[in-house]
């Protein structure tokens, strides 16, 4: 078993922090700030719909602004920042206003509903000198930058297979919610763009063509679908996604002589590698909060020095993605089964 040692912390200037949205995944946001205040990073505002809902989420994380407005919560000048953590049809209306706003802006996943969409704010952010990144907060994990070094080391061959899974069960108003069509639901939307998100990374571009499979959920947006990848030189990779089927977040990569193993490819802190011929061994990436970390020192680190993109999860990459789930959504109109060239 290898534990891979974890690089030393650079300094990162002091960032304000506002929270747009008050549910899940902002606590899980604010819980990350509150542990990186050693680093410089401070909440300073939260902003929801309700007053009283932002008055008990900035109680509970010890936030000294909270606004039932989102348009008051963008006039606080305390506020360099905004982590987006609102409802996915509402990223490309948020994000437009906190960079009308001179904010930086950390906008969670799914960027956008659309490419066209990404493309625009990706500009305006280019054209205000204003940071903005999808928050693909994986792509940012240690145990990443090590598959990617073994990748590029050659050490076992070409990369010639990669398969991701991922799926989990969900009722009542949260299952409406992840499928609505008007809140941008389905399964793709919501969690396809980490698999596929992992294999056009271990891929290292985006596929040439698909085929796919999909099943519907009462809603009318996509609750299963199977995707085949097809990339340059003959290489493959399978993606599997669920809303509805709980299935291990697992993932495989098929080298020409090795195979690597990840048990939860989502929290990747460990995987198993598996050579031709020689000892199986595990590298062990854990992080020291809970993953979230990696990116906000990223961003951090971007602003600093004055880049409007980051160069781990770059926009280009961001725009391609929302270009791809786009197509395999729009494929869906016209057959379960489809093959698109690009």
């Amino acid at each position: 078993m290898r534990t891979t040692p974890q690089k030393k912390e650079t300094e990162t200037m002091t960032m304000k922090w506002g929270i747009l949205g008050a549910g899940t995944i902002a606590n899980k946001f604010a819980d990350t700030i509150t542990q990186m205040s050693g680093e410089g990073q401070v909440l300073s505002a939260v902003g929801s719909r309700s007053f009283e809902k932002a008055d008990a989420f900035a109680k509970k994380w010890n936030i000294p602004s909270a606004y039932g407005s989102y348009e008051e919560f963008l006039k606080d000048p305390e506020v360099e920042a905004v982590y987006i953590a609102t409802p996915n049809c509402l990223h490309k209306e948020h994000t437009l206003m906190c960079l009308s706003a001179g904010k930086h802006v950390l906008c969670e996943k799914p960027f956008t509903i659309n490419a066209e969409d990404a493309r625009m704010l990706y500009q305006t952010a280019e054209e205000k000198g204003l940071f903005l990144m999808e928050g693909l907060w994986t792509r940012f994990l240690p145990l990443y930058h090590q598959i990617m070094d073994l990748i590029h080391s050659g050490t076992y061959g070409k990369l010639l297979h990669a398969r991701a899974d991922y799926g989990f069960a969900s009722s009542g108003a949260r299952r409406e919610r992840k499928f609505t069509s008007d809140l941008g639901g389905g399964a793709l939307l919501d969690i396809g763009i980490y698999t596929l998100g992992f294999l056009t990374m271990v891929m290292e571009e985006m596929p040439v063509s698909f085929t796919s499979s999909v099943r519907f959920s009462e809603y009318g947006t996509d609750c299963f679908s199977a995707i085949q990848l097809n990339f340059s030189e003959g290489r493959t990779a399978h993606a599997v996604q669920s809303i509805g089927t709980v299935m291990d977040r697992r993932a495989a990569l098929f080298f020409e002589k090795a195979q690597i193993h990840l048990t939860d490819f989502q929290n990747a802190f460990a995987m198993t590698v598996d050579p031709e011929g020689e000892e199986i061994f595990d590298i062990l990436c854990p992080p020291k909060i809970n993953g979230f970390e990696y990116e906000i020192r990223d961003m951090s680190e971007c602003v600093a020095l004055k880049r409007t993109s980051s160069k781990i999860y770059t926009s280009k990459e961001s725009i391609a993605m929302m270009e791809l789930l786009e197509k395999i959504r729009r494929s869906w109109n016209m057959s379960f089964s489809f093959e698109e060239e690009f």
